[in-house]
């Protein structure tokens, strides 16, 4: 464990954690909503650094990240916790793991330059930091960061975006893209189905977004709780409103954890939803975890030319040059090099 940033003493020995929406006010001896930071006589220590609980290579499709560094793998890292509690959650056995254990903390002690070594190592093109809620061992993911971008490589978060301000800037500084769930447009959904809320998530994505950082964002579509045509044109709006360059991803969901009284997500449910978005005029809207069933290529915007061919992860064809599509000369949103 180390010392947590982003938080401050306050009175009686409590600390205030100031890294996530949450910012949880913690008593002595307490953990915060995420059960990986503890407050320890008056001072905060993040419980699960260097303490990793998955670690793989990933195509940078899986993130889902379609418009960045398309076509490499990724060294993908987490530990467990989570600030959200969704009852959805495919990765709940460990996202939950220490509120479901009564705040024990497991995981492979990693260092750093060793996480950074294996990226080489693997030639990886960029470190991810994802599976579980990456911003709550964001101190790890920090000093990762610094080294591989030290080594020529790119950092990536598939976060929640369930973030401050002050977090939100410190994310931009080392990482390069963030694939940040939408989860609803309905505050009420937040609460009940994540305990958590929907407006720090679209400040995050807004913030992000003029900071710099390649943003994607992922809604995963659940049948009769977010799959109104009203709720997908208003998520496919304000992605417009922040910036007609950013993916829109719409996935299927299964049942899963606490939510098994759902069907899964129909194809058509997903095409419709791509539909919404590119009526919208978002520029790239793409289909999950319905591979085959079409949406998850990339054409043109402008002339409608076939670019990047895809099956799940797999690039079956790429025709883009120097960022360009070949026919038109338009220029393609995204990092390609």
């Amino acid at each position: 464990m180390i010392e947590a940033r982003f938080y401050e003493k306050v009175e009686d020995q409590k600390t205030q954690c100031h890294l996530c929406a949450h910012e949880c006010k913690i008593d002595p001896g307490k953990w915060g909503i995420c059960h990986v930071r503890q407050n320890r006589e008056g001072t905060l220590y993040s419980m699960v650094y260097g303490r990793i609980i998955a670690e793989n290579i990933d195509p940078i499709e899986k993130k889902p990240l379609f418009h960045f560094l398309p076509g490499s793998r990724s060294y993908s890292i987490a530990t467990i916790g989570c600030n959200f509690m969704c009852m959805h959650c495919q990765n709940y056995d460990i996202s939950q793991y220490p509120r479901r254990h009564e705040g024990r903390i497991i995981g492979e002690a990693r260092t750093p330059r060793q996480i950074v070594d294996s990226a080489v190592a693997s030639r990886c093109s960029s470190i991810s930091y994802t599976y579980t809620e990456p911003t709550i061992f964001m101190e790890f993911a920090q000093d990762v960061g610094k080294l591989a971008i030290e080594r020529g490589l790119k950092n990536v978060f598939v976060s929640n975006g369930f973030m401050t301000e002050p977090s939100a800037q410190a994310l931009a500084e080392f990482v390069a893209a963030d694939n940040v769930d939408l989860k609803s447009f309905r505050d009420d959904f937040y609460r009940k189905t994540c305990k958590a809320r929907l407006k720090p998530v679209l400040d995050t994505i807004e913030r992000l977004k003029k900071l710099g950082v390649w943003l994607e964002v992922t809604t995963l579509v659940i049948p009769g709780l977010n799959d109104s045509d009203e709720e997908l044109t208003q998520i496919a709006n304000f992605i417009k409103e922040v910036g007609v360059d950013i993916p829109w991803h719409v996935s299927a969901f299964y049942p899963t954890y606490e939510m098994l009284d759902r069907p899964r997500t129909p194809p058509a449910t997903l095409l419709k939803a791509r539909d919404i978005g590119l009526k919208a005029g978002l520029r790239y809207v793409y289909t999950g975890n319905i591979p085959g069933q079409g949406g998850e290529s990339t054409n043109c915007y402008q002339c409608g030319e076939l670019l990047i061919d895809r099956l799940g992860y797999a690039i079956r064809g790429f025709i883009l040059k120097d960022g360009k599509c070949p026919k038109c000369q338009a220029e393609i949103d995204g990092v390609w090099k």
